[in-house]
């Protein structure tokens, strides 16, 4: 079958009206059937090309937007070095299906084993995939939120947490809050609630979110709302900056001539590395 005769059948033509439709151009799609088959044939090589611009360009406006900021990929992730992982798990998450019911995510573990990896490639598997998301730290959050000097400017500001579809808050556990600070998380958490789907990395266990939030009275309604209907991934094991950052130790004393130590004339021993 030719171009222009397959540019003639009608299930063409309305294929060809839905993504007029789809990009907003209205006034072509509604005098398309004055188009003769020939020009039709062009029209679909046009309308690819603006597809491909405008999705280019959307996702470049997602990714800026996100925040992500530089991170490992996923592929690059050392899975032997955790002690315990769930790495299907992690997979799962990757294919988004959490946030089709619009449940939380919790990644919790001690300092150093990739939360914030982890969290920052799911962020980025949501945007190629068409969502919008934000990647912010606890501390930059409430802070911001609690500059505002009036209740209509920290309803503005809340926009900022609420509107994207997804939203990670990484570092939580970290730094002590005041009540104050609790209460603007927790309205977070709230507004987002069973509509819009968050992820939180943690270094504490729920039970001492108490020590997080001192004399905060939301921290047990806080912590409800976020783990029902949410995902709890548990990460154990020692920090892997600190397993880099003895590795390029043990490689600088390698290189060192005469190993780690050498001897003076009189015995006196000098130190072949700083302290």
């Amino acid at each position: 079958m030719s171009t222009i005769t397959a540019m003639n059948d009608p299930l063409t033509r309305e294929a060809l009206q839905r993504r007029a439709c789809a990009l907003r151009l209205h006034g072509l799609a509604e005098h398309l059937d004055e188009i003769d088959d020939e020009a039709l044939a062009q029209l679909d090589t046009w309308l690819g090309w603006e597809e491909r611009t405008r999705a280019e360009r959307g996702l470049a406006r997602r990714l800026g937007a996100a925040h992500l900021g530089r991170f490992k990929a996923l592929v690059d992730y050392d899975w032997a070095f955790p002690e315990s992982v769930d790495r299907a798990g992690i997979n799962e998450l990757m294919g988004l299906g959490f946030m089709e019911n619009a449940g939380n995510v919790v990644i919790v573990g001690p300092n150093g084993v990739g939360k914030t990896t982890l969290a920052q490639n799911i962020a980025h598997a949501a945007v190629l995939g068409g969502h919008t998301a934000l990647f912010v730290t606890a501390s930059a959050a409430l802070a911001d939120l609690a500059e505002r000097d009036s209740d209509a400017a920290l309803r503005r500001r809340l926009r900022r947490y609420t509107t994207p579809q997804l939203l990670v808050i990484d570092e939580i556990g970290y730094l002590s809050y005041a009540t104050r600070q609790a209460d603007l998380l927790f309205e977070i958490i709230s507004q987002r609630y069973e509509s819009k789907p968050t992820i939180v990395t943690t270094n504490r266990p729920f039970a001492e979110w108490g020590e997080v939030f001192p004399n905060a009275a939301c921290v047990t309604s806080l912590i409800d709302r976020l783990t029902h209907h949410a995902e709890i991934v548990q990460i154990d094991g020692d920090s892997w900056r600190r397993h880099e950052a003895d590795e390029r130790a043990a490689a600088k004393k390698k290189r060192r001539p005469g190993g780690t130590t050498t001897k003076g004339a009189k015995g006196r021993g000098t130190s072949g590395s700083s302290s």
